[in-house]
């Protein structure tokens, strides 16, 4: 699988977007910039996922135990619950939408500080958890 394999829709693939941020990047060029940016998006995110539970109610966390106690690793992986009820609305989708893009832009300019090809990351993950299947358990 090579990096191009990798694509958004047919004229962008990560290469590119990671270009473009490189690009349109000026004010927050510094690592300790970028690095805060992707802690401040990270927040954001959490808060636009509790608000769509408290604010809007669209979902529901009904959070419980999970349930360890059995014979194999897929009997885990197909009883454990994430805890959502419902579906996002239009509204706290776009809003997510739009937190976890600009989460992805600045961790492209981190990858670009560090001379980090995203896709190449994506591609070790993959390769990874193809390898270990169930047994990264991640």
């Amino acid at each position: 699988m090579d990096r191009n394999t990798i694509s958004i829709d047919n004229d962008i693939n990560l290469d590119n977007f990671q270009t473009q941020v490189d690009d349109v990047l000026i004010r927050h060029r510094s690592i300790l910039d970028i690095i805060t940016k992707l802690d401040e998006y990270t927040s954001r995110i959490n808060r636009a996922v509790i608000k769509s539970a408290t604010y809007c109610g669209c979902i529901e966390v009904h959070a419980t135990k999970q349930d360890y106690n059995k014979e194999s690793l897929e009997e885990i992986k197909n009883n454990m619950e994430n805890h959502i009820k419902g579906k996002l609305c239009p509204s706290c989708k776009d809003i997510l939408l739009e937190e976890i893009g600009a989460y992805l832009f600045y961790l492209s300019a981190l990858a670009n500080t560090l001379d980090i090809k995203v896709s190449d990351a994506i591609l070790n993950e993959y390769k990874n958890i193809k390898t270990l299947g169930i047994f990264s358990l991640k």
